[in-house]
């Protein structure tokens, strides 16, 4: 049995890179697409401070979010990955990996990611 038999191909990993300077912070951006959802890094510095996870609900309009990793008073990752959820109707996993010192720079940031998903809807 080759890969296309198996359908191997159609459930492969595909990863999508790009970057952007967002108040004089270059920002970069990881996606990683999987079978029925994405994961999704966000960050200046290649750390994995913190992953949440969000998918659809059949019993609330709402996404159902939870963090998996990292502290808890930041809720940044748990409402990017619950309005990703809630745009796409996939699962999705956010590691949101930038300092909170300005609160323009994570509405910027979701900005530039609904415009990756807009040109490469094909990558998440």
């Amino acid at each position: 049995m080759n890969i296309a038999e198996s359908g191997a191909v159609g459930d492969a990993i595909t990863v999508h890179d790009f970057s952007e300077k967002i108040l004089e912070q270059t920002v970069h951006f990881h996606v990683m697409k999987l079978n029925g959802g994405f994961f999704l890094w966000v960050g200046s510095k290649p750390v994995l401070s913190n992953l949440a996870v969000s998918m659809d609900s059949k019993f609330d309009s709402m996404p159902l979010s939870t963090l998996v990793l990292g502290d808890s008073s930041d809720t940044t990752p748990n409402s990017l990955a619950q309005r990703l959820t809630k745009r796409t109707k996939k699962q999705v996993y956010v590691s949101y990996s930038l300092p909170m010192t300005d609160s323009n720079l994570s509405l910027l940031v979701e900005k530039r990611i609904k415009k990756e998903m807009e040109v490469h809807p094909d990558k998440f």
